[in-house]
């Protein structure tokens, strides 16, 4: 066995979530009187947390009077509306079980809020994850390695066993942080070639082809 542990991204990685988020920001844009935003907007603005994901779809960003206040409102409609077209990826699920059952730990560790992260894992993969980190207040979201590292904490687990799983530049940038491997994927939100750019070594194109990574 290679590795231990194996910690995933969620956005582009297991779930297929852009639809769901494209939806909620257009929620926000029609309500305060801004331009709706298209799918490949709204691809190329996540992975960095809800409130970049806001203020990249917002014309005047930060700027923007209540900026704060339509992060929050962003984040609360999107918690009640983030299973409508959310699913998996085809192969994830089965890619999870066979993960678990050869005796690796698992986790997912995302930019989403926590308790975003938390409830769509145990939606979806309750009976394979054991640990859900997202992005909460007082502690550095990614590419800072700390949820990185503390999952590997939480799962008693070392650098040198774990691998990071993500779609996105951001994470392989976490991975480097964090000191441990990374595996990319080439089914999320990100493209082949940008991943080859931000120096992925390792690109998978097919979930089953994880299993014989780890």
């Amino acid at each position: 066995m290679r590795y231990t542990t194996v910690i995933f991204d969620l956005d582009g990685t297991l779930l297929n979530t852009l639809e769901d988020m494209r939806d909620s920001v257009n929620y926000i844009m029609r309500k305060y009187g801004f331009p709706e935003r298209t799918l490949e907007q709204i691809r190329q603005s996540v992975g960095n947390g809800a409130g970049v994901l806001v203020e990249r779809s917002l014309p005047q960003g930060k700027n923007t009077p209540g900026f704060e206040e339509i992060c929050e409102e962003y984040v609360q409609y999107y918690q009640e509306h983030n299973l409508i077209k959310t699913a998996p990826y085809e192969g994830v699920t089965d890619m999870l079980r066979a993960v678990t059952a050869s005796e690796h730990k698992a986790a997912v560790v995302s930019n989403k809020p926590d308790e975003n992260t938390k409830a769509l894992v145990r939606h979806f993969f309750g009976a394979y994850v054991s640990v859900a980190i997202g992005e909460r207040p007082g502690v550095a979201r990614k590419p800072a390695p700390d949820t990185v590292r503390q999952a590997m904490r939480e799962l008693d687990s070392f650098p040198f066993e774990t691998v990071y799983v993500g779609d996105s530049e951001v994470d392989l940038k976490t991975a480097r942080a964090a000191g441990i491997d990374c595996i990319s994927v080439a089914w999320g939100f990100r493209s082949r070639e940008l991943l080859e750019e931000a120096g992925a070594k390792t690109l998978i194109t097919r979930p089953s082809e994880l299993i014989k990574l780890v």
